[in-house]
Formats: C-alpha cells, structure tokens, sequence
C-alpha cells in the first residue's frame, strides 16, 4: 500500500511515529529502495571493473591521476588563526555576526541550513552558553527554540526571568549533521568566536547549561555532574576581570533524566540569588 492508499488520519499517525522514531528532516518527496540502489551500483561496479578482451589503456600519467579540480584544502591550523583574527577584529556583536556569515574555516557550515548565532539581549545582565543547534535551531537559525529550548523557558519563567532578560548562544554555530556530537576541531575553530562574543556582551554571570560549554570554556576534563552546582570564575586574556560561571545541567539532557531536574531546580536558586545580590 503506498501514501496515496493512506486516510489523512492514517497518514498523520505513520507521521508522528517517524517524529518519535527520531526522524527530524523530509531528505526526497518520495521513499527510496536503497536495497536496489545498493545492487545496482554493486552490479555497475563490477561491469565496470570487468576488462574488454583485447583491450589495453594506455599507461596514466601522474598529472592524469589526480582530479581535475583539485585544490588545496585550507588546514584546521589556519581555520583556526582565521578565526582568532577575524573574531579580534569585530568591535561589535553585529560586526561579529556579519564576520561569521561569510567565515568559510568551519565544514558545518556547508550542511547546515543557517547560522544559529544568537537570540535575546546583548545588554542582559545573564549569557547563556549551550552546546550545538539542533533541527529546530537550524531551521530557525536561533538557539535553544526547539523542546529543549521551551523548558529553558519554563526554566527561566521559574525564578522571574524571560528571553528579554538574558543573551542565549551556543559553543557551536551551525548544526553537526544528524545532531552528532561537534569534533574537537569544530569546537575549536568556533571557539574564537564564543569567546569574542563574551567580551563584547560582558555579562554579569554565565551560566555554562551542559558537559561540553563549561568543560572547553573553564578549560577542564571534569564532568558536568560535578561541576555543576559551584560558582567558578571564567577568565579569559580579552577580559579585564574574571566573570562568575554557573555550570548547570542542559536542557536536552533534563528532558531524557526529568529527576534530575531537582538539581538544575538547586542551579536556578544559586543564580537567582546572585542576581538579588548584584
């Protein structure tokens, strides 16, 4: 039976199981037998490889080996002094963002559909720092706008506080493929960027929500249960005076362990009573 055969409340069903399957993107309009694409191209290959009898190619040169329109690719090592120098040269968070749009040094860049930037206040008193864009982050090019983001939100809501009242980014600008975790390398060519935009917001307080955001910005392999919970100071060579960071549990990972919200519930009152105290 195809799609055609199905009833709207049928078709809708199938639907949300693919959502809750996991599945986040529509890839072609129709359904594709790979198991047939998978033998056909096995099948090409083999006819391709066979030799004609009698036949004999002439010898290849090197120059003929190599791709026609091959060209350097740029190193991670000079992704990475790119982006410190252009990340220096932004005076404002706008100029930043501009930069960002036309940086070519991050690969993620080619399979994401936007760049996630920022969403909120540049003159709030609290930044938020995430780890990576998801679907819906992508779609939208904001962070924390999908389920993870609404209980943010909720979070937030909690100890008085709303998206008007805080700056919110991420580690990672564009979206890692299938939500995969960001390579070291990807972490590290973003990472002049996030840095950069701290100086510019100079917030009050940071609040580090996951593992990856308060291990690469405080510099430490320790996890995020055991740093969460503590202020610790972020200090970075841009900035005058070290900032207070909160690390705290993500919201994604809160969604999967709802127990846990008791401690990220601990996280809220630490910060809320910093903000009565500043």
């Amino acid at each position: 039976m195809g799609t055609e055969d199905l009833s709207y409340s049928e078709a809708l069903a199938a639907l949300a199981w693919q959502i809750e399957s996991g599945a986040d993107e529509a890839l072609d309009d129709q359904a594709r037998d790979r198991f047939a694409e998978s033998e056909a191209t096995t099948t090409h290959a083999k006819a391709k490889a066979r030799p004609e009898v009698g036949r004999k190619d002439p010898p290849k040169s090197a120059a003929a080996k190599a791709p026609a329109s091959a060209a350097p690719l740029v190193s991670m090592d000079e992704a990475q002094t790119t982006a410190r120098r252009l990340a220096a040269s932004a005076s404002t968070i706008d100029e930043l963002r501009r930069t960002l749009e036309t940086f070519e040094g991050c690969p993620l860049k080619a399979t994401a559909t936007n760049l996630c930037f920022s969403d909120g206040n540049p003159s709030a008193r609290i930044m938020i720092i995430g780890e990576a864009p998801g679907a819906d982050e992508d779609r939208q090019g904001k962070p924390f706008v999908g389920r993870a983001g609404q209980l943010l939100d909720k979070m937030l809501g909690a100890i008085g506080l709303d998206r008007d009242q805080v700056y919110i980014t991420n580690l990672i600008f564009w979206r890692p493929p299938g939500n995969r975790t960001p390579t070291p390398a990807e972490t590290a060519t973003c990472l002049p960027f996030v840095e950069r935009q701290i100086e510019l917001v100079a917030p009050k307080v940071l609040v580090l929500a996951g593992g990856a955001s308060a291990k690469t910005l405080l510099g430490t392999s320790t996890g995020i249960t055991r740093l969460r919970g503590r202020w610790v100071d972020y200090q970075h060579e841009g900035l005058a005076d070290p900032i207070p960071a909160l690390p705290t549990l993500h919201p994604a990972y809160l969604l999967r362990r709802s127990p846990e919200k008791r401690l990220a519930w601990r996280d809220l009152l630490l910060l809320k009573a910093r903000l009565d105290n500043t």
